[in-house]
């Protein structure tokens, strides 16, 4: 898949909110979005840790992108965010996330959203799970006519992982 490194996925151009908290894409596809999250300042609460509605801002952004993509680039809206914290994430330490479907239909998607702390000792290699979330999505509205350029950007990543690798494990 694309990878995040100089000339690959720029965060910004696919999700303003996700990229002005710090968050870094890996991975994206229709089957498959990831990426890190360094937990800085930016991103904490009060208490130095990542906060919880990060988490959700997270899961929600990757959630979206992934159902517009499976939705042939159709509108979609979220309608329920459900998600369990297990762990806290600390400052300075880095966070993984990686959502797939559950499942795809006419009208509405599921989609989990899993974060994990990565192991500081070896770089890529997820530590401990930190929240997981199920994101449902209204899919296939009407896109209107002055937004058909809105999943341009995704388009482009999308097309350049397809072309890059072929799928791996889910998660």
């Amino acid at each position: 898949m694309a990878a995040a490194k100089p000339g690959g996925i720029d965060t910004a151009e696919l999700d303003a909110v996700l990229h002005a908290v710090g968050f870094e894409m890996q991975e994206v596809s229709p089957s498959l979005l990831s990426g890190r999250l360094p937990v800085t300042g930016r991103c904490c609460q009060p208490f130095k840790v990542l906060h919880g509605g990060v988490s959700a801002l997270v899961s929600e952004g990757l959630a979206s992108m992934g159902a517009h993509m499976a939705s042939g680039y159709s509108r979609v809206a979220g309608v329920h965010l459900a998600i369990n914290h297990f762990r806290s994430a600390a400052l300075g330490d880095v966070v993984l996330a990686r959502a797939v479907p559950v499942h795809l239909g006419r009208s509405t998607q599921v989609w989990e959203v899993k974060l994990w702390k990565m192991d500081p000792s070896e770089e890529g290699k997820k530590g401990p799970q930190i929240a997981e979330s199920r994101v449902t999505l209204l899919c296939n509205l009407p896109v209107p006519d002055n937004l058909h350029h809105a999943g341009d950007a995704l388009k482009k990543y999308a097309a350049a992982a397809a072309s890059t690798t072929t799928p791996t494990s889910k998660l």
